[in-house]
């Protein structure tokens, strides 16, 4: 090798090097590129130089490093692997490697690196990531999320670290719409479904509700929202390979039915991938479809204060279809959602959401499937569909829209339902359509001396309704407010079982009592 090639490779690292220790990141990736080029020609047309290989490696790890801090991850691990072909045992690139691939969720292939990399003598700089993997790699097989002393310390500090996990569930046709999750085994009402990372999120501080959010402000947070997904699936093509399986709203049953496994971290065979370029139309339609907000009424976010609104895709749950009737909940920590089932599920039940309000009446519900695009044509809407055609039932709901006496609404409906002989879930149908009234009259002591004899007790109807819905925080809240009446066992096993419903197993019963005085008490 020449004296002047020398020279410029060595100004060429120096200068990347310098751009890299400043945290440049683009600037020091096109002069790390620029070497990189230089290097491997002069190689190519030399004698072998161990020294000159060394450099390469370098730089290709010192690129890949660079490249990960811009979430660029699968050119990173691209780098790193050309880093390795020269140095098997390189211990910073395979530390660089299995640092991208503990980003990427890929546990037990990142833990291959950190071991890999100890047997070169870095156990103690590694040791921390060896047992981070560990943890990780359990939570993902397991399920077993406990954030009790995050909880506990009123989520105070740094945001627990969670792990990938997809429970018992498989991608089927669905009778809803299009494609849905269904349990493979029955699933306790609490247990864990899914755990998984936004693919992007965007988040906006507001001062009071959602509603307070400016149209501009909205625009320009979606806006926000559709840029960066667009930037990551642009840079790693397995990633845009799931997306571009999503719907974009049309032609549902026409839409392949994937393998749940494709969507496992680990699983990076090529036909996840998609080598086209990024369709802007088809992804602004794909997220209209699918993105989640964090103020869902099926939703519990866990931080401290209400001050915040976030929209985000999720891959897995974008899948679940929505049911007046639903049995699963959200809660979102940090950019991770945490799908729990919020009654019992059977074996080969489909994993429901509740899209909007299921605590309101079939015509409100209607109102709201409109602007979601969706016929719901669930047990509860069909016969509500035909009792709400009954001029008495009609009566009870135009008299309750006129301001009636919100007792003399329960006991006409109650006395209807005998008429009528209603039964079981149908009851709970009924009675969730109108739980508005009850909990009024239940709350209300003038009502209750009046009408109290004269109706269920809040324990029977709460019962009823939860066992069509599922676990919702307004029906906590309430059980709460009723143990504080006439506190005993029983009320508290209720108000804690309550809780799993809402929330899901994710901590302890002690980190419970703090997390209803967090999210649920005034």
């Amino acid at each position: 090798m020449a004296a002047e090639e020398d020279e410029e490779l060595q100004q060429l690292r120096s200068k990347a090097t310098e751009l890299f220790i400043r945290e440049e990141w683009n600037a020091s990736i096109e002069a790390y590129s620029h070497f990189i080029t230089l290097c491997t020609q002069t190689l190519s047309h030399s004698l072998p130089n161990q020294k000159l290989r060394r450099s390469l490696c370098i730089a290709l790890c010192n690129r890949a490093e660079a490249r990960s801090k811009l979430k660029d991850f699968h050119c990173a691990l691209q780098d790193c692997d050309h880093a390795l072909e020269l140095d098997a045992t390189h211990s910073k690139t395979l530390l660089c490697k299995g640092k991208i691939l503990l980003c990427l969720n890929r546990y037990a292939s990142a833990l291959e690196c950190f071991r890999t990399a100890t047997l070169d003598g870095n156990a103690e700089s590694v040791s921390g990531y060896l047992e981070r993997c560990k943890s990780l790699e359990l939570l993902s097989k397991t399920g077993c999320l406990d954030l009790s002393d995050w909880v506990s310390n009123g989520f105070r500090g740094k945001l627990p670290e969670l792990a990938e996990h997809i429970g018992a569930v498989e991608i089927r046709r669905s009778e809803i719409s299009g494609r849905g999750l269904f349990a493979t085994k029955n699933i306790d009402a609490g247990s864990l479904i899914l755990v998984t990372k936004a693919i992007a999120m965007e988040r906006s501080i507001i001062m009071g509700g959602v509603q307070d959010l400016s149209e501009d402000a909205q625009l320009a947070m979606w806006k926000n929202f559709i840029d960066k997904v667009f930037e990551f699936v642009g840079k790693c093509p397995r990633t845009r390979g799931l997306v571009n399986r999503l719907s974009s709203g049309e032609n549902e049953e026409e839409l392949e039915v994937p393998d749940v496994g494709l969507f496992r971290p680990e699983n990076v065979e090529k036909d996840g991938e998609v080598e086209v370029d990024v369709d802007m139309v088809k992804l602004v339609g794909i997220l209209d479809v699918n993105s989640l907000t964090e103020d869902a009424v099926s939703a519990n976010v866990l931080r401290r204060g209400n001050d915040c609104y976030g929209v985000g895709l999720w891959l897995l749950p974008s899948l679940i279809n929505h049911s007046c009737c639903p049995n699963a909940r959200r809660l979102h920590v940090g950019d991770y959602l945490v799908v729990h089932a919020s009654k019992d599920l059977k074996v080969g039940e489909e994993v429901t959401f509740a899209y909007f309000d299921p605590l309101c009446g079939l015509s409100k519900r209607k109102e709201m499937s409109v602007n979601w695009c969706i016929h719901c044509k669930c047990k509860r809407c069909r016969f509500e569909g035909e009792v709400f055609s009954k001029q008495e039932i009609r009566e009870i709901e135009i008299g309750l829209e006129r301001g009636m006496d919100v007792g003399g609404v329960v006991f006409k409906l109650e006395e209807q339902m005998k008429r009528l002989k209603v039964r079981g879930k149908e009851k709970g149908y009924l009675r969730a359509s109108f739980w508005e009234a009850y909990s009024q009259v239940y709350r209300t002591e003038r009502a209750m001396k009046r009408w109290g004899r004269k109706i269920p007790t809040a324990e029977a109807v709460v019962d009823s309704i939860t066992d069509v819905v599922g676990g919702d925080h307004r029906l906590l809240k309430f059980l709460m407010e009723e143990f504080k009446k006439n506190s005993g066992v029983v009320e508290r096993d209720k108000v804690f079982k309550m809780a799993k419903q809402v929330f899901g197993k994710v901590v302890k019963k002690q980190a419970m009592k703090t997390l209803l005085q967090l999210c649920i008490a005034d």
